[in-house]
C-alpha cells in the first residue's frame, strides 16, 4: 500500500548530533555493518557536528530524512497499544497476534520503503524540559531537537506478507493522528494524517 503522510504537528529529530555518541550508543547495536556505516555518514556533516541536540540524518544532498526502521518502530508501538484496546483476534498463519508475538510479527511481516524517506527543510529548534524522578528528588534538564514543520508531506510504501495485518495497518495509520513519529510523541509531536495513493 502506498501512503501519503502529512504532518499535523512538527516532528522532532531522534539522532544524536554528536557522531561519537550515535556510534557508541545507537549504531553499535545494529547487526548490519553496511547500514550502520550508512547511518554514520548521514550524520557527518559540518552543520551537525558538535550540536548538543537531536537531529535528523541527512541524505547526500543535505535533505533531512527518516530511515525506514523509524517508521516501522511507529507501527510496532501502535500495534502494541491497539492490541490492548481490541478484542478482535488477528492470526498470522498459525500465530495469534498478542502482546507476546506482535514485535516479532511486525519485524518479520511488515516492511517499509524506501530505505531513506526524504523530508522537508528543517524548521525551528524545539527546546523543552525533561523531568525525571530520581532517588535524590526531581531533576529537570533541557533538551533541544531539530524539527520538521507541520504541513510536511512525504510518501512511504507499506508492504505486508500477512494479509491478516491489512486492517491493523490502517488502524495504525489512523492512530498517527493521535500519537505520531519521532521524539516527544506523548506531547503530540509528529502526529499526522494519511491517505492511500492509488
Amino acid at each position: 500500500m502506498k501512503v501519503r503522510i502529512k504532518l499535523i504537528e512538527e516532528m522532532l529529530g531522534t539522532a544524536s548530533a554528536n557522531p561519537d555518541i550515535h556510534k557508541e550508543f545507537i549504531a553499535s547495536k545494529s547487526a548490519d555493518a553496511e547500514k550502520c556505516e550508512e547511518e554514520m555518514k548521514s550524520l557527518n556533516s559540518d552543520e551537525l557536528m558538535g550540536k548538543a541536540m537531536t537531529v535528523f540524518p541527512r541524505d547526500a544532498d543535505g535533505t533531512p530524512i527518516l530511515f525506514d526502521y523509524q517508521v516501522k518502530g511507529f507501527f510496532k508501538d501502535a500495534v502494541g497499544l491497539l492490541l490492548e484496546l481490541s478484542d478482535k483476534e488477528v492470526k498470522v498463519g498459525k500465530t495469534k497476534l498478542s502482546k507476546y508475538t506482535f514485535k516479532r510479527i511486525v519485524d518479520n511481516y511488515l516492511f517499509i520503503s524506501p530505505r531513506k524517506i526524504r523530508l522537508a527543510p528543517i524548521g525551528p529548534v524545539c527546546t523543552r524540559p525533561l523531568r525525571a524522578d530520581t532517588m535524590k528528588g526531581e531533576r529537570v534538564s533541557l533538551a533541544s531537537s531539530e524539527t520538521i514543520p507541520a504541513g510536511t508531506v512525504f510518501e512511504i510504501e507499506v508492504t505486508t506478507l500477512a494479509p491478516a495485518l491489512s486492517d491493523m495497518i490502517v488502524d495504525c495509520l489512523n492512530y498517527g493522528a493521535l500519537k505520531g513519529i519521532g521524539q516527544w510523541r506523548n506531547s503530540g509531536k509528529g502526529r499526522f494524517t494519511w491517505e492511500e495513493v492509488k
